[in-house]
């Protein structure tokens, strides 16, 4: 009778063991990491969107749709190295201290990890900044995090100068040795 019972509670273990494992490889995704194609590819497309918008909102000064973008903590470095906080990105909105009269962007970029978003730009820009004229292109990098409510925020953001391209003045260890 001992051995009976050993041998049932061995097999009850046994089958225990092979559920798990069943449960855990059924409920991995079907290619390894990360979402279904066609989901990535949706997740993909509702960033791009969001790009449009920060866009807009930036051309426009719409405060209210640049809060709803920006997450609490947002942290930006300007074009100009300042580093901004929502609140004082919002600020600079409101109290028109750029102003933007053309953004074109092309070269976008989207990169998914998770729930995080990369998007990199290249951005020709005109406007004024502190009151003084600005215009050039810039390389830019925004990072988007999809909330469980399924609502992306934008909680970083740092853009920076493309200078003029010059064989003067060459990478230091790039330069060549004689």
């Amino acid at each position: 009778m001992a051995r009976l019972i050993f041998h049932f509670r061995t097999l009850r273990l046994g089958t225990l063991i092979l559920a798990t494992l069943a449960a855990a490889l059924f409920s991995l995704p079907a290619h390894g990491v990360g979402p279904h194609p066609k989901r990535h590819d949706e997740l993909k497309r509702q960033v791009e969107k969001l790009e449009e918008v920060w866009r807009t909102a930036q051309m426009n000064t719409d405060v209210d749709a640049m809060d709803k973008l920006l997450s609490d903590d947002y942290i930006g470095i300007t074009m100009n190295g300042q580093v901004v906080t929502k609140t004082q990105q919002l600020d600079r909105m409101r109290n028109r201290t750029l102003v933007l009269t053309k953004m074109a962007l092309d070269d976008v970029k989207v990169k998914l990890i998770g729930t995080t978003a990369i998007v990199m730009s290249r951005a020709e820009v005109e406007g004024t900044d502190d009151g003084n004229p600005m215009h050039g292109n810039f390389r830019y990098m925004r990072v988007y995090t999809r909330l469980p409510s399924g609502f992306w925020k934008i909680t970083n953001f740092e853009a920076t100068r493309i200078g003029p391209q010059s064989d003067r003045h060459p990478h230091p260890n790039t330069a060549k040795s004689e």
